[in-house]
């Protein structure tokens, strides 16, 4: 083969670097170059992108079948089971690739020992109360194989019994998005006991169009008992990391985030079930303060269950 002149190897050259740039970020990879460049050809090829589904559950087994039927669009399913005694270790396994079993009283570290064990390019956290439609799935396979970011908020639709709530959420009582599809280096979570913080690292995309749904709660007496729950923990996190404050000061924030929730986020839309998140959202901060001054404080022996009472998470971003 006759040697390529002066000019003609410049061409060339600048034509296979810019086909680099493009071909990476378009996902696309470029498998040998040209002859010039000591390789016998230039072939490009579509690199698909593999996707982890990520299930933690504890004593979930009514709710596991239709929750993990639901992800076979992801190339793996990942569940965790926590001191699960009733069925979902059953459920589990007729659905699942992988299985943990195993004790983890923190949301946190429960959730770092599933991606642990994801595979997948990308992951997509779901919720045994939680289920993806066919619209959301679409979405994720399609967002998965040409986004140039590393995660993605997910809308969520939260359900009080069968009635669809979704404005209004905040304030650690709920929420309306939350980022559940991400790299799988992406995200890692803190050790609190009720809604554990997630660090994300890398550039937020475009949030996600279609919604996972959410069974939050059964019925008032359900939410009810949910923010026992939480108080519950908070009030065990806010004396361990020393940080109860004072009654009068968490009276503001109380307010604050009635305002915010009812207002600022449009809770007022929903009618007396915005109210009610609204009430729910304020008291969570003001209850936790006051359990953990009259109980954790006041009766340090008592024993405070170190459950994990959900799977909210307060985000934080890092570049």
């Amino acid at each position: 083969m006759r040697p390529l002149d002066p000019l003609r190897a410049r061409l060339m050259k600048c034509y296979f670097v810019a086909a680099m740039y493009v071909a990476m970020n378009c996902n696309i990879e470029i498998l040998a170059t040209c002859p010039s460049f000591g390789v016998s050809a230039l072939t490009v090829g579509a690199v698909m992108h593999t996707l982890s589904a990520l299930v933690c559950a504890r004593n979930e087994g009514a709710r596991l079948d239709d929750c993990l039927s639901r992800l076979r669009f992801a190339d793996e399913i990942v569940v965790v089971l926590d001191r699960c005694t009733d069925g979902s270790a059953a459920a589990a396994r007729r659905w699942a690739d992988k299985v943990i079993e195993g004790s983890f009283p923190l949301e946190g570290p429960r959730r770092a020992a599933g991606l642990a064990a994801c595979t997948g390019d990308w992951v997509i956290e779901v919720d045994a109360d939680e289920w993806v439609g066919p619209e959301l799935a679409d979405e994720v396979r399609r967002t998965i194989e040409t986004t140039p970011f590393a995660w993605h908020l997910v809308p969520i639709d939260n359900y009080v019994g069968d009635h669809v709530i979704r404005k209004g959420w905040g304030g650690s009582f709920g929420t309306s998005a939350v980022a559940r599809l991400f790299r799988r280096e992406a995200k890692r979570w803190g050790d609190q006991r009720v809604h554990p913080t997630s660090y994300l690292e890398g550039r937020e995309g475009p949030r996600l169009k279609a919604a996972i749904h959410h069974k939050v709660d059964e019925d008032i007496s359900d939410m009810i008992a949910r923010l026992d729950r939480y108080t519950v923990l908070r009030a065990q996190d806010l004396v361990d990391k020393n940080a109860v404050g004072s009654v009068p000061s968490n009276v503001f924030r109380a307010w604050r985030r009635f305002w915010k929730c009812y207002v600022t986020r449009q809770g007022w839309k929903e009618g007396d079930w915005g109210f009610l998140i609204a009430l729910m959202s304020a008291l969570f901060p003001l209850l936790s303060v006051l359990r953990a001054r009259l109980e954790v404080m006041e009766q340090p022996s008592a024993a405070l269950a170190l459950e994990p009472a959900s799977s909210i998470e307060q985000p934080r971003w890092a570049a």
